[in-house]
């Protein structure tokens, strides 16, 4: 139910040897420093373009024709793939790795994530722990929340009950072409089916099967205005 080819198609990932020997996607959390650690080959491609404003720091790798606007800040150790935007404002902590062509957008942090081709978090988002797919979009304002108040380790309800994932920190999986509509919390141990929608402004936990969309229903009450 949890398979990494359940959510992703490989053609779609820089690098699909990273889910080699992983049965439940979330165990690729775990993965993702070594795994940079082990790939990165520190350097900026000629044909990028650098804002003389930005911050690269060390063990960073970033691809062809990617563009790194003024004021964002890689902290590094990160793979940014070839033909990307790293916008204003954009915060890379340590342990992230980008795709092809995907947006990393202003006033967005991003730490310990693993971000397929064509994925975009274009508007003030946070994305930790977490990996997102194939053109996953966030709208403006989601944040993926990967830790619990109590500090316990996350649990995932499977088709065969509940599992404890072991891990303390985990954000969210957004498998291939899903949407998080803006100002959306996904709660840590959020799951999201390919193709599935998470209407605005909701708070999701749990897991989205493929080809669903989570719709939020809310009421309003329109009444007259008293005149002073």
């Amino acid at each position: 139910m949890f398979k990494p080819q359940d959510f992703f198609d490989m053609q779609h990932c820089r690098f699909p040897e990273f889910y080699d020997g992983i049965e439940n996607i979330w165990e690729g959390i775990g993965k993702i420093s070594g795994f940079i650690k082990s790939k990165v080959q520190p350097g900026v491609d000629p044909s990028a373009r650098i804002s003389p404003h930005a911050f690269i720091g060390d063990n960073v790798q970033i691809g062809a024709n990617t563009v790194v606007m003024h004021g964002a800040v890689i902290l590094g150790p990160a793979i940014i793939g070839s033909d990307c935007e790293i916008r204003t404002g954009a915060f890379l902590r340590p342990d992230v790795v980008v795709g092809d062509g995907a947006v990393l957008g202003n006033s967005c942090e991003f730490k310990n994530c693993f971000i397929h081709d064509k994925g975009e978090v274009p508007h003030f988002a946070y994305v930790g722990d977490s990996i997102l797919g194939y053109k996953a979009h966030l709208g403006a304002g989601v944040k993926i929340s990967n830790v619990k108040l109590t500090w316990e380790t996350v649990k995932v309800k499977g088709e065969h009950g509940v599992i404890d994932t072991g891990l303390i920190k985990f954000g969210a999986i957004l498998g291939d072409n899903t949407d998080v509509g803006c100002n959306s919390v996904l709660n840590p141990g959020s799951i999201i089916g390919k193709k599935s929608i998470v209407y605005p402004g909701s708070s999701w936990r749990g897991v989205l099967p493929s080809g669903r969309i989570a719709k939020l229903r809310e009421t309003f009450e329109v009444v007259e205005r008293r005149q002073s």
